[in-house]
């Protein structure tokens, strides 16, 4: 089946790039340079995924992707954007945005991280466990002694690596190839951000700690 790309840009040159790489790839592509009309055109088309640009006329691209994850929060939304700061690319991912794609980029690149995304999820089953922290992945419910935690999307996905991996230190690199899909236009400093933010959510509370530090390497989830 037929995967369809909304293109949310601006700039003339580049949606026209954009597009003719798309349709070559072999999706069907819709494209819009109003981020108001956009909103529209989403609700109407359904698209698979959205490539956005965040410096937008008359709505913001921020604005843009709340919204959409707000409405739909299984369309993927990769932001495509000339700001490359460690503030920028976390106040994105923190919208909701699933990927942060920097211009200049390479096709491969683009089109590689697409096709990550829209590759559907291995079936999980199972509620994950570790000490009396509980997260169900049919759900997306994450309890800790019983208390409900919310979790924005990307603090979901990190915290499930976690899990899986529990017991096992991971590499910055790792987290940022497996939640970000890249090592490369995103630094290093996301991955202790949003260790920060669930260490908060997941640990403020509790007497006991479970995520833990390995210093020079990386993060570790585990009981001790």
């Amino acid at each position: 089946m037929i995967k369809t790309i909304l293109i949310i840009e601006d700039d003339t040159d580049l949606r026209k790039y954009l597009i003719r790489t798309l349709i070559d790839t072999g999706f069907s592509v819709v494209d819009i340079a109003d981020g108001v009309k956009a909103l529209e055109i989403i609700e109407v088309k359904k698209p698979d995924l959205i490539l956005l640009d965040l410096g937008l006329p008359k709505l913001d691209g921020e604005s843009i992707c709340r919204e959409i994850k707000r409405n739909y929060p299984q369309i993927p939304v990769l932001i495509l954007t000339g700001r490359n700061h460690t503030s920028d690319i976390v106040r994105g991912l923190n919208v909701g945005a699933d990927d942060y794609i920097t211009k200049p980029f390479k096709e491969e690149e683009l089109i590689a991280r697409i096709r990550a995304r829209l590759r559907p999820a291995a079936e999980e089953s199972g509620i994950l466990k570790v000490a009396d922290l509980e997260l169900n992945p049919e759900t997306f419910e994450v309890k800790r002694g019983g208390n409900i935690i919310q979790l924005s999307h990307k603090e979901y996905e990190l915290l499930h690596y976690l899990m899986i991996n529990s017991k096992r230190v991971l590499s910055r690199d790792m987290i940022l190839q497996r939640i970000w899909m890249t090592a490369d236009y995103i630094e290093r400093r996301v991955v202790d951000v949003y260790i920060g933010y669930l260490r908060k959510k997941i640990d403020g509370k509790s007497k006991i700690p479970l995520i833990h530090t390995i210093r020079g390497f990386g993060y570790v989830l585990k009981n001790d």
